[in-house]
């Protein structure tokens, strides 16, 4: 089977994303060791680096630890379905939102097969407005689906536009 060149696009996506994630937490973890600090501050009170350690999903939710594997095999479940859908994706702005899914995904993936927990870091609660401590591949996944859903919106209305040409 050959792979298209688009699809070869989002794998990159991921690639990079997982890459920058797992750097980006292996350097909280090691080189600023954040783990035993808890707290950096950088630009208090808007962005700081707190260490977290997410037994859920996105943003905390549902955690607790029980569903470690569940979420480690659905995360990789919906990597692998959304590497198929790139092997059929034509725009530009879909094969972008798939490769940053796919990458976020596998990115915690990844943190709750070794540690059973996700690493999470960034820190903007102090604003009052943005109370959750996330990671990089959080914000991929955040983007990728951002992305996903304008992708829909654009296709939509050039659907409805190409109707409107033919009633004419």
């Amino acid at each position: 089977m050959k792979i298209p060149r688009i699809a070869w696009a989002a794998y990159g996506f991921a690639l990079v994303v997982i890459v920058l994630d797992q750097l980006s937490k292996a350097w909280i973890l090691t080189g600023l060791s954040l783990r035993e600090v808890g707290r950096v501050l950088i630009a208090d009170p808007i962005l700081n680096f707190s260490y977290v350690e997410n037994t859920g999903v996105s943003f905390g939710l549902f955690g607790g630890g029980a569903a470690r594997w569940a979420l480690s095999v659905f995360s990789l479940i919906v990597a692998a379905g959304l590497a198929w859908w790139a092997l059929q994706a034509q725009r530009r702005t879909l094969v972008a939102a798939i490769g940053l899914v796919i990458g976020g995904a596998v990115g915690n993936a990844i943190d709750r097969i070794r540690f059973g927990y996700v690493v999470d870091f960034i820190d903007f609660s102090g604003t009052g407005l943005f109370p959750w401590v996330f990671n990089i591949a959080d914000s991929a996944i955040t983007i990728g689906v951002c992305l996903l859903i304008l992708d829909s919106i654009r296709s939509e209305r050039k659907a409805a536009v190409g109707v409107a040409h033919e009633k004419a």
